[in-house]
């Protein structure tokens, strides 16, 4: 059985969401998706994919030169997460399908001071 780590985010919009990670998977060669279940009712869960495309990573990696690491993607996708659940007055119709394109990246990162 596994155990999931419930958190909760209260987003700028004034919804209190709950999500825990479910998992992430390769798309190969387009890049990686993460999924999240978030309710912000506890009655009702829906799944959160948030999508890191190869192209993005790479971008990032050549800018830096240096890879970038698991923990480091991981930390750019859950703001990602983050910034819909500010945006979107409707999380479950609005935000189900994420993205972090290599300008996010770029911006998530260094508010983080990963360089």
């Amino acid at each position: 059985m596994t155990v999931r780590r419930l958190k909760t985010y209260a987003s700028s919009q004034g919804f209190a969401y709950q999500y825990y990670f479910v998992g992430k998977q390769a798309v190969d060669p387009e890049g990686t998706e993460y999924v999240f279940d978030v309710t912000s009712d506890r009655k009702l869960t829906y799944p959160v994919r948030i999508f890191v495309p190869t192209t993005a990573v790479l971008a990032w990696a050549e800018a830096h030169l240096r890879s970038l690491s698991e923990s480091e993607q991981y930390a750019a996708v859950k703001l990602r997460l983050f910034r819909a659940f500010d945006e979107a007055s409707d999380m479950q119709a609005e935000g189900r399908e994420l993205q972090v394109d290599a300008t996010f990246l770029e911006e998530s990162l260094a508010s983080l001071g990963v360089a």
